[in-house]
């Protein structure tokens, strides 16, 4: 059981006998700011270990989240741990269709199993340890959900590298995402898309003319061969891709515009 009755905020686990084991503290914060990378910028602010993880409210840790991210750090000179994200179960306890698992839209972070180097993070399950914010300091409120819904976690990976610290993975750190109906198909994919481009656009710095119409114009050529060969999964990843790239422009051009 927990013991909530200590009178300075620390709480602990009680046994049997009534001692207190592994005693730890609870800090329950309430963000007036709008937006997931304020959260994460308090929670940030009043955590005092060398070591920071951080997971998204709607995935589930395996048993051995915590000691994985540890050991990978312990271990390695990463700057930063990402963990695997696999998906989890829906509201109805059943597990994903593994032949349509884009059409969830979770993400899914699964590199392998063994430890290796990456370039960027995904914030539903990641490590970082203090001295790499000390250096690459906090998330940007413009990005992240509650803002402009994405892109913070990808942002922030791009600092890491240029501060000179580097991106692990770590196959045994698992969380399991929870699969949500109101998520899946193509008209939320659609909005998702184009919000990420919509927050690209604010830290990349992509030629109009020589990056983001050539993509735009690839994908969609790609688009209609997949439709036409009935590749159903890469054809959604294609339109994803189209509308990405068609928020990147619109955000590059001033508009607000969301779908």
């Amino acid at each position: 059981m927990v013991d909530n009755g200590s009178t300075d905020g620390t709480e602990g686990i009680l046994s049997e006998n009534g001692t207190r084991q592994h005693p730890f503290d609870f800090v329950f914060l309430r963000e007036t700011a709008r937006g997931k990378s304020n959260a994460l910028n308090s929670g940030i602010g009043v955590a005092r270990g060398d070591l920071l993880i951080f997971a998204d409210d709607d995935v589930v840790a395996d048993r051995h989240w915590l000691i994985k991210h540890w050991e990978c750090h312990r271990d390695s000179d990463f700057g930063a741990v990402q963990g695997r994200v696999l998906p989890g179960l829906d509201p109805q306890g059943r597990p994903a269709n593994q032949s349509h698992l884009r059409e969830y839209n979770i993400p899914i972070v699964d590199y392998g199993d063994r430890i290796r180097s990456i370039r960027n993070f995904t914030g539903a399950n990641v490590s970082l340890k203090r001295e790499v914010i000390k250096q690459v300091g906090l998330f940007n409120p413009r990005l992240g959900p509650g803002a402009l819904g994405f892109s913070e976690d990808t942002e922030y990976s791009m600092r890491i590298r240029k501060a000179g610290f580097s991106i692990g993975y770590a196959p045994d750190a698992v969380v399991f995402h929870e699969l949500r109906p109101e998520r899946y198909g193509r008209t939320y994919h659609r909005r998702v898309e184009y919000k990420r481009g919509m927050g690209r656009s604010l830290y990349r710095q992509d030629s109009i003319c020589f990056k983001v119409l050539p993509a735009l114009l690839a994908h969609c050529i790609r688009y209609g061969i997949y439709r036409v060969l009935g590749n159903a999964q890469k054809a959604y990843k294609s339109e994803g891709r189209i509308w990405k790239w068609w928020g990147y422009l619109n955000g590059k051009l001033g508009s607000s515009r969301l779908i």
